[in-house]
């Protein structure tokens, strides 16, 4: 153990790593919303300032959570992409997600995606990690048997959301 750290608890240097809010937004946003630049990540809803969103983002990649490289598309902006080790935290995402659900006031539209994940469990986990490896780290696709995990996630929540916005209309 080094003198950088509190203590050699691997709790604790988990949560050094990824342990504030914006970290843990910022990795939700790039596993879930499919985020990589940098004004994508700025747009969250929790609003982030642009001076945090860069401090974590350089950070994140300082840790080895997240990679940064040129957009060959445009000279100023960058790509962001997640590391095998922030893919690994997509269970730890799913049981937050289903501990929020259970005992916090979620809204119906933005816990819809955690309701999923935890009823697929392991399996639609592991479908969706290995989705992010071929995304950000350029592994070998599977071969599709329908829609990809996040397709899937979004189409649920843009079903309540259309439900709700039907319902608003007739009230």
């Amino acid at each position: 153990m080094t003198d950088d750290h509190r203590s050699g608890c691997p709790i604790n240097l988990s949560l050094e790593v990824f342990g504030d809010k914006w970290s843990l937004l910022i990795i939700r946003d790039m596993i879930f919303g499919g985020k990589r630049h940098f004004r994508e990540l700025l747009r969250s809803q929790e609003g982030i300032s642009s001076n945090i969103l860069a401090d974590r983002l350089k950070t994140l990649v300082e840790m080895g959570m997240l990679t940064k490289r040129d957009d060959p598309s445009h000279k100023q902006k960058a790509i962001y992409s997640l590391t095998e080790m922030t893919i690994a935290l997509v269970p730890i995402m799913a049981h937050l997600g289903a501990w929020g659900r259970r005992y916090l006031p979620v809204s119906e539209e933005l816990s819809i995606r955690a309701q999923l994940m935890e009823e697929g469990g392991p399996e639609l986990w592991e479908r969706f990690m290995d989705e992010l490896r071929v995304e950000h780290l350029g592994a070998a696709p599977a071969v599709p048997d329908g829609p990809t995990v996040r397709q899937t996630l979004q189409a649920a929540y843009d079903q309540v959301m259309a439900r709700k916005a039907k319902e608003q209309e007739l009230a």
